[in-house]
């Protein structure tokens, strides 16, 4: 199985490279399963229905969220109807949505997974526990499993990877919004990517206006960023090729496009 795995969406820069590149990207790569972050596809912050919609119809078959999953109060009229979309599944007991969803491929199952990290963000329940009880639970049923973890610190990422190595077949941080140059496969044959980076626009900072956040470093007061809405745009994504029978990572790769440089001949 190929899993093509894009990096968090960034408002309309990034849902406009989704529609632009997703179609060409399947059409290159031949994924059997597409996951899309879309945390931040509305305007930097949450999700819409109406977004989520679209990403779906954009080729993603599985949407994945993270620590911005309630910042658009309308997710709480859909995220229990949404069946293709999966909320980091260490959220408090009695949280709206789900955090894993198994899905048919073909003639095979594939259980995706969504985590939050705790260092430097939301106490949420402690996502090495979390994995293991997923993890046990999908055993009974697949050896194909995917997870995006969406954590703030490098050694938190590698951590859990670490963990998870021999168990799953790919753990990919999310949230950061830089891709890192570490993919590779872990001894036990977990696909590893400290982060995959961001879908969205190319010259601001993780996707905002420079000029706000510069400005807080200088003078360390408060500021509201402003997402940046205009100029070129980056998609940021990674592949898996994934061994059924084992589940074990076979190859792992990781590339960021512009559509300000070439992209396809």
């Amino acid at each position: 199985m190929r899993i093509l795995f894009i990096g968090d969406v960034m408002g309309s820069l990034g849902r406009e490279m989704i529609s632009t590149y997703l179609p060409r990207l399947k059409q290159k790569y031949h994924p059997q399963m597409t996951i899309v972050n879309g945390e931040n596809a509305a305007s930097g912050r949450g999700i819409t229905e109406k977004i989520y919609k679209k990403l779906l119809q954009d080729g993603a078959d599985i949407i994945t969220m993270g620590n911005h999953t309630w910042d658009n109060r309308e997710i709480f009229n859909f995220i229990d109807t949404a069946n293709k979309m999966i909320r980091p599944a260490n959220f408090p007991k009695g949280t709206p949505g789900v955090g894993m969803r198994i899905v048919k491929v073909n003639q095979e199952k594939l259980a995706v997974i969504n985590l939050q990290g705790r260092a430097l963000m939301t106490p949420l329940d402690d996502p090495f526990k979390m994995a293991e009880e997923l993890v046990k639970e999908a055993k009974k049923e697949t050896n194909l499993i995917f997870v995006d973890f969406h954590a703030e610190t490098t050694s938190e990422k590698i951590a859990l990877s670490w963990h998870l190595d021999g168990l799953v077949s790919g753990v990919i941080g999310t949230h950061t919004h830089v891709q890192t140059n570490d993919a590779r496969i872990l001894p036990k044959g977990t696909g590893r990517l400290t982060d995959v980076g961001m879908t969205g626009p190319e010259n601001g900072i993780l996707g905002m206006k420079k000029e706000g956040v510069i400005d807080k470093f200088i003078t360390a007061l408060p500021h509201r960023f402003e997402i940046l809405e205009e100029g070129p745009g980056i998609l940021s994504y990674c592949l898996l090729d994934i061994d059924n029978a084992s589940g074990k990572c076979l190859k792992i790769e990781n590339h960021v496009i512009s559509n300000d440089h070439p992209f396809f001949s």
